[in-house]
């Protein structure tokens, strides 16, 4: 077979075997010997407040202007092809592009100097939807089949404090949060490393000019993983306060014991207070890519997921949920099994193809396949996340800013 023709194979084997990856699991998962007949025991506390839908929407379609950067641009005060008109109170700091590569990143930094929601439903009901606050936003990959085979790169021990000749401060004597037995995803972590020397001087600058403006990190996909590395490095390696994280679509950035250093330097142990944790992880329903890489090749989620249960756009606040622990199994680690069963799948069909020219066992793959609905899975957090195109992903016309017709914008 000719180099060529095997490497369009293996694209399109990795797209099939991908493709499996959507079809989740209608059932939760049970403990062994428990009557099926049994309800699942429901952890979830309940639907979010219209508050904090509005809030996730409105940074759900700040993440996807990043996806504007490397393309057609992003450029002051705040102005896109996409949608950054509906952002009047924000203003363009900067913007980086590494490259596009896994270990490269993309975003940018605004400023957001506050906007209120009015409840017209209520006439009275008035509340903040975003700012005053200083945003950073990670870009994602482009290509989901590239960023799932990427997601396998061997884990290296995590040290959150970068030393000085790395462009890192020195660490605190007695530091509060220390991470024992972490590691970390190498294209993560290589990815923060890129980002960090352009974004740490600017938020320094900046909070000495708005010190009462929290810090936002928002990203999707990859830059959901890299904005919980560099929300780490702030917190615990520079010690700056009001750090407040929101991810869409977030993969597994650690082992057991990153995934534990994270629920403790952002407190999300327990069950009270869940709709005001510093940390939002988002995840939709069917999205593989929350559940990758592999608990078998030693990684794990952490706390703080929000889980977004409706398959289709567009979702309200009873279609989202806010969720206790690690791997509560009404969110979307009710899936996990189909995931594993389907990257096995995949990986049994890279070996086939690496190592024989002959026909492919049709038997490695599930006979049925929705790729389409995998790929949308991944990008459907309130919006269609990744298309910089004019007025936005033309899905979204006419629908309101924040996914209420019953909300205005004072």
């Amino acid at each position: 077979m000719q180099p060529r023709a095997l490497d369009m194979l293996r694209l399109w084997a990795l797209q099939l075997a991908l493709s499996a990856v959507g079809l989740a699991s209608s059932q939760a998962q049970r403990p062994l010997g428990e009557d099926p007949a049994m309800p699942v025991p429901l952890t979830v506390t309940g639907t979010i407040s219209m508050a904090l839908f509005a809030t996730l929407e409105r940074l759900a379609r700040l993440v996807d202007i990043t996806y504007c950067i490397g393309t057609t641009g992003v450029n002051k005060p705040f102005e896109c092809v996409s949608r950054c008109s509906d952002f009047p109170s924000l203003s363009l700091v900067t913007t980086w592009n590494t490259g596009v590569l896994m270990s490269d990143s993309c975003g940018f930094i605004a400023v957001d100097h506050g906007v209120q929601q009015r409840d017209t439903a209520t006439k009275n009901s008035i509340y903040t939807t975003g700012g005053p606050a200083i945003i950073v936003a990670f870009r994602g990959t482009y290509s989901i089949t590239n960023t799932v085979v990427d997601l396998s790169t061997v884990p290296q021990k995590y040290v959150p404090y970068p030393s000085p000749d790395n462009g890192g401060e020195d660490p605190p004597e007695k530091p509060e949060h220390e991470c024992n037995n972490c590691t970390v995803h190498m294209g993560f972590l290589e990815s923060w490393k890129n980002a960090r020397p352009l974004v740490i001087p600017e938020l320094q600058q900046l909070r000495a000019q708005y010190p009462s403006y929290p810090i936002q990190l928002i990203g999707h996909s990859l830059g959901g993983a890299v904005a919980c590395l560099a929300a780490l490095e702030l917190k615990v390696s520079l010690g700056l306060e009001d750090i407040v994280v929101t991810t869409f679509g977030e993969p597994r950035v650690g082992n057991p014991g990153l995934a534990r250093f994270v629920d403790e330097v952002f407190h999300l142990g327990g069950q009270e207070g869940l709709e005001e944790r510093a940390y939002r992880r988002v995840t939709h329903q069917e999205d593989p890519i929350p559940l990758l890489p592999l608990g078998e090749w030693g990684y794990q989620s952490h706390a703080g997921e929000v889980f977004i249960s409706k398959k289709d756009l567009s979702p309200s606040e009873g279609d989202v949920y806010v969720c206790v622990g690690d791997t509560d199994p009404k969110c979307i680690a009710k899936d996990d099994d189909d995931i594993l069963d389907s990257v096995r799948r995949l990986l049994r069909f890279q070996h086939t193809i690496a190592t024989s020219d002959e026909a492919v066992d049709a038997e490695l793959f599930p006979s049925r396949f929705k790729l389409w609905e995998l790929f949308f899975a991944h990008r459907d957090y309130f919006w269609r996340l990744g298309l910089c195109v004019p007025g936005g992903d033309p899905a979204n016309w006419g629908r309101n800013p924040y996914g209420s017709p019953e909300s205005n914008e004072l």
